[in-house]
């Protein structure tokens, strides 16, 4: 997976509670087994219309929004525990989603996937939403590695949790078979020294 140190870019608004995971990929294209391709229908029954054109009020289709910065409303990636939202998201170029809260098995699925989920409070979600309707091109910086999401020009910050094991994995670009392969001298050294401390088999 990719590093993920820092990250400042501007954000895609999506002002709307307890997003689930069909909203996010239906389950029409749920076929596929691989993960190319699914950006392309992420959120598709709110981004088209039923003769598959853009809704032009939806945030994805505005112009005036973009970077790799998902602010989404409470409760986002609610409903089944489909591991292709998280593709979606992902493939589509969002690298951080920040909410209120998030449903357990989407953030597991988005942490291992290399997607941020940054879990803010309620009040400083409602700034982000703020100054975003105020003006899209405001940047939004997340440091991993101080755990903390702010807007530099307006001064305004909040630090967010993380469980320790997918903070390191994602700072170093690791899934859990890169973690394993690089405890690998650790556990070499490890085994050797408690062979050597085993006491001689007596036949």
């Amino acid at each position: 997976m990719e590093k993920f140190i820092t990250l400042t870019d501007t954000a895609v608004p999506l002002d709307i509670e307890n997003v689930d995971t069909d909203q996010i990929i239906p389950a029409r294209f749920l076929k596929a087994t691989d993960k190319a391709g699914f950006g392309e229908n992420l959120f598709r029954d709110w981004r088209f219309n039923n003769n598959d054109e853009p809704e032009p009020e939806f945030p994805l289709n505005k112009p005036e929004y973009s970077g790799s910065i998902l602010v989404a409303g409470n409760n986002f990636g609610c409903g089944s525990s489909r591991e292709h939202a998280a593709w979606a998201l992902k493939a589509y170029g969002f690298k951080v989603v920040v909410s209120s809260y998030f449903a357990d098995i989407f953030k597991g699925n988005a942490l291992n996937n290399g997607l941020l989920p940054v879990q803010v409070s309620p009040q400083f979600l409602e700034q982000l939403f703020a100054e975003i309707s105020k003006d899209a091109s405001i940047a939004i910086k997340v440091d991993l590695k101080a755990q903390k999401i702010e807007i530099p020009q307006k001064n305004i910050s909040e630090k967010f949790e993380i469980d320790p094991y997918k903070k390191t994995c994602l700072l170093n670009g690791f899934d859990d078979i890169d973690f394993l392969v690089s405890k690998l001298d650790a556990i070499k050294k490890f085994e050797e020294k408690n062979n050597k401390l085993q006491p001689a088999t007596q036949l």
